[in-house]
């Protein structure tokens, strides 16, 4: 399989041309958490398809996997589609379970697919979604089913990123309409001057969305989950830090501040991760909930037993279908909260701090957003992605995830082109728990924020100015029309993510040297040549390696 670059060529409707215009039979599913921008890849997707061929038809699944599976659809007309262009949510169709995992599930989408005679099954989700949808693409082709598989990455939590992916669809909206609500919040802390903040967003295991909002609106703190994982920080280590940070404003009469955190946090304090795998592994077994406390290891029930109750009940949720906690429904920031006000009432009995009483109030934010009206460049996104989903499957190409790059210039110079899903797949060794030998499935693993990143490093740099200074930034509410219409996040434009622009460079540097290269050449250059080449392809010999990535071969 192979990545493909879909030229862009001004086209009175669609704005990419294909020679074929296929009579297609289409089916699309919403796949996991609903993302603002959705209903636009369907929009998209239908006027490509009808562009082309107005004989096409496009199904929808209403009601998510169940609707696949029980083959409830609904053809997507203009008339359907009137009053969900640029709206948020998933209504059109809704959503239910999120995988397409089991057997049961997997023979159930191939008998769909078959029943309904579809050309096509777009698939628009996330981490999960997109790698049941390599796993189904192998499937189909494998039992001779003509559907091809397509997917799409909309996921409000920013982790479907890599090489071919540069943002996912939803992203931009979450992350502009969480950092207005922040700035509010930061504009109340600095009236009151009495209150801590304490902000937990979704996000899963990845903190892309705190680190956005973070370098948006510029809160006092912000706790990354890949910070805590990588230095190992404990609950101790973090309430210190915290603490720490309220004293040295106290010391400038600063009783007021905002601190944010991801939905992930919890799952990234090495005890608090290590208690969660012992009691899934006793969900696992069958233990009822009301006795697994009295099952677990001495170490992990001490920590159990000095958790406060409400926190205790939350972490004995029956874990999600991919072993992870509840994180939404965990209240991270109310466990900070109470442990930060009890280590602050402890340093003033003790008489090493003599600032005010500490006031902490919790927020959690995440469905107030991922239902919103998508942002301008969310809207364009997602209507342009489900044109590239029509010339995937007019390529005739299975397996395949629609992607654009170049995204933080404006639209004209977007790149559209398609990766196979595999190539953004590993094989996840599992490392701590009754898993630690274990090889696991192929699967699109989340990204995590990069610590060695651009993004990163800019946060890094104003830290300690955000920590004391209070330059609370409030971006305003979605802006569809004026100068700010076009703000994209501040991610996507400090990285460097030309992969393909890089790839196609190389390209040009290759193809130079044949070029120069050649017979009739001096012998100083041919020996030149061999020189550098045979040391770039050492170099890159040893880099390729699956033990230098650190990833399992797949």
């Amino acid at each position: 399989m192979k990545c493909i670059h879909l030229t862009v060529v001004s086209c009175e409707n669609c704005g990419i041309v294909m020679c074929i215009a296929l009579n297609l039979r289409a089916g699309v599913v919403f796949c996991g958490r609903q993302s603002p921008g959705g209903h636009n890849v369907i929009w998209g997707l239908h006027d490509a398809i009808k562009c082309h061929n107005r004989k096409s038809t496009l199904l929808g699944f209403v009601g998510g996997t169940e609707g696949l599976f029980a083959q409830k659809t609904l053809e997507i007309t203009d008339d359907v589609l009137s009053t969900y262009k640029n709206q948020g949510g998933y209504d059109l169709l809704g959503r239910t379970k999120d995988q397409i995992r089991t057997t049961e599930q997997v023979n159930a989408a191939l008998a769909s697919c078959q029943a309904l005679k579809l050309d096509a099954l777009v698939i628009i989700g996330g981490v999960t979604s997109n790698t049941d949808a390599a796993q189904l693409a192998e499937t189909f082709a494998e039992r001779k089913c003509p559907t091809k598989v397509v997917g799409v990455p909309v996921t409000l939590n920013g982790d479907l990123k890599n090489q071919f992916v540069e943002t996912n669809v939803g992203f931009d909206t979450i992350c502009k309409v969480n950092s207005q609500l922040i700035s509010n919040v930061c504009t109340d802390a600095l009236s009151a001057e009495k209150y801590y903040y304490f902000v937990r967003l979704m996000g899963r295991k990845a903190s892309h969305v705190a680190l956005e909002c973070t370098l948006q609106s510029h809160p006092n703190m912000v706790i990354l989950g890949e910070e805590v994982a990588a230095s190992k920080l404990t609950l101790f280590d973090l309430t210190k830090q915290i603490c720490d940070a309220v004293q040295a404003r106290a010391e400038q009469d600063k009783y007021h501040g905002v601190i944010l955190l991801p939905e992930g946090l919890v799952e990234s304090i090495p005890e608090v991760y290590a208690l969660l795998q012992e009691i899934h592994g006793l969900h696992g077994q069958g233990v009822s909930v009301d006795n697994i406390s009295t099952q677990l290891s001495p170490w992990a029930s001490a920590l159990f037993e000095f958790l406060p109750p409400f926190i205790k009940r939350q972490l004995l949720l029956h874990p999600e279908s991919d072993d992870s906690a509840q994180l939404s429904q965990i209240e991270t920031e109310k466990l900070l909260a109470q442990l930060v006000e009890t280590e602050i009432n402890k340093r003033l009995k003790e008489g090493t701090y003599k600032g005010k009483k500490f006031n902490g109030i919790c927020h959690f934010f995440g469905y107030q957003a991922r239902g919103a009206l998508p942002s301008k460049f969310d809207c364009d996104y997602a209507y342009v992605l489900g044109h590239i989903c029509y010339h995937i499957l007019a390529a005739g190409l299975n397996g395949y995830l629609a992607t654009v790059t170049n995204l933080k210039n404006p639209v004209n110079k977007w790149r559209c082109g398609a990766a196979p899903i595999t190539a953004m797949m590993t094989v996840k060794r599992w490392s701590r728990g009754p898993w630690a030998t274990s090889i696991g499935k192929p699967a699109v693993n989340p990204a995590t924020v990069d610590l060695k990143g651009k993004a990163y490093e800019l946060l890094r740099q104003n830290a300690s100015r955000f920590l004391m200074d209070d330059i609370y930034r409030n971006p305003g509410s979605l802006q569809f029309d004026g100068p700010g219409s076009d703000a994209k996040t501040v991610t996507l434009c400090v990285e460097d993510q030309d992969y393909m622009g890089r790839i196609k460079k190389l390209q040009e540097y290759l193809n130079k040297v044949r070029s120069i290269v050649k017979p009739g050449c001096s012998q100083d250059i041919l020996k030149a040549a061999l020189s550098s080449m045979a040391s770039v392809a050492e170099v890159l010999s040893v880099m390729s390696a699956p033990s230098f990535s650190g990833q399992a071969p797949f």
